[in-house]
């Protein structure tokens, strides 16, 4: 594999924002792998983000950091999709800001509650998502906003515009040179 300095595509946002399923099309797109949070965490722990929560928000997000600080020692070129809480610390947010390229995904409150509640993983979201993802998203906004390179409405493009939003922005990255490589004779 081509080393790719600083080329690594992280997935922010809310969950139901869409990370999973771009980060896979982002992959088969580019040819380069994509590690996804609920894997790593599952990976680094042996239990579910649910098993975890379970045991207190703490544990949860102790381990949420160590499968991100995990993710962004993979070597690049390399997509990761970041679990939605790990913005709410300080520390966290340099390590994304400064470890790749940062793709924040978005979508109103309502559709992001309708796509996350059915993830028996999510025990937070009871007894009302909607209540909780708003709540959340507002609070947490101004954080990905702080270290987003390209902001994408999951819910106004497909998930094939979206990833043609991210390679463009790509285009103009670090990850610039490593793109025609990676798409060349790849198709959708």
């Amino acid at each position: 594999m081509i080393d790719a300095p600083d080329c690594r595509v992280v997935l922010v946002g809310m969950m139901g924002s869409g990370k999973t399923t771009l980060g896979t099309l982002l992959a088969r797109r580019t040819g380069w792998p994509y590690h996804d949070n609920d894997l790593l965490l599952a990976a680094a722990t042996g239990r579910t983000a649910r098993e975890l929560a379970e045991r207190g928000v703490e544990a949860l997000r102790e381990a949420e950091a160590a499968a991100l600080r995990h993710a962004m020692q993979l070597a690049p070129p390399v997509i990761v999709g970041a679990a939605a809480g790990v913005v709410t610390d300080p520390a966290l947010r340099t390590l994304v800001r400064r470890g790749g390229i940062v793709a924040w995904l978005t979508a109103p409150g309502a559709v992001l509650a309708r796509r996350a509640a059915p993830g028996a993983h999510r025990p937070w979201l009871l007894p009302d998502a909607a209540a909780w993802v708003e709540t959340t998203t507002a609070e947490r906004e101004p954080l990905y906003a702080e270290i987003a390179d390209v902001v994408v409405d999951t819910d106004a493009l497909s998930p094939s515009e979206t990833v043609e939003r991210i390679l463009a922005a790509l285009e103009d990255s670090a990850c610039a040179p490593w793109l025609g490589t990676a798409l060349a004779g790849m198709g959708d």
